[in-house]
């Protein structure tokens, strides 16, 4: 693996944990959010399960992109915490916008280095996996004619 995929990889991870964990414990003091930010926001906090959920998704992630572990699948929880967080900046909070690029710049350029991970998910049609006794069923029905 490249150095720059691996810096990439613990950058992005990085980002993820300590932030994630930052929603828990509020370690690193946050500027007040005004406006439709801090009514969006509100209803994340007013939903009781948001926030814990997310930042769980972010920690779990975040672990696993810093310890090389489950990456492709991290990817995936990861996308659409981007995704929203890209269009909370450039919607309702600008000033974050340019942090906001950066992780979504460091996001797609890892899903590019593990495109191969992704190849069955984005197949047109996808087939079921037979299990062993339907596989035996099968192969001895087979049989009988």
């Amino acid at each position: 693996m490249s150095k720059t995929t691996s810096a990439a990889r613990i950058l992005l991870g990085a980002v993820f944990f300590v932030f994630g964990l930052n929603k828990l414990l509020h370690f690193i003091p946050q500027p007040p959010i005004t406006g439709t930010a801090a009514e969006f926001m509100g209803g994340l906090v007013a939903s009781g399960y948001f926030l814990p959920l997310l930042a769980s998704t972010e920690i779990v992630s975040g672990l696993a992109l810093l310890l090389g572990r489950y990456v492709p699948l991290a990817l995936v929880l990861l996308a659409p915490v981007v995704v929203n967080i890209v269009a909370f900046h450039t919607f309702l909070a600008p000033a974050g916008l340019p942090v906001a690029i950066a992780v979504l710049a460091l996001e797609l350029f890892l899903a590019w280095q593990y495109r191969s991970a992704y190849r069955s998910l984005l197949r047109e049609r996808a087939e079921l996996a037979e299990t062993s006794s339907a596989a035996a069923q099968g192969a001895a029905a087979g049989r009988a004619h």
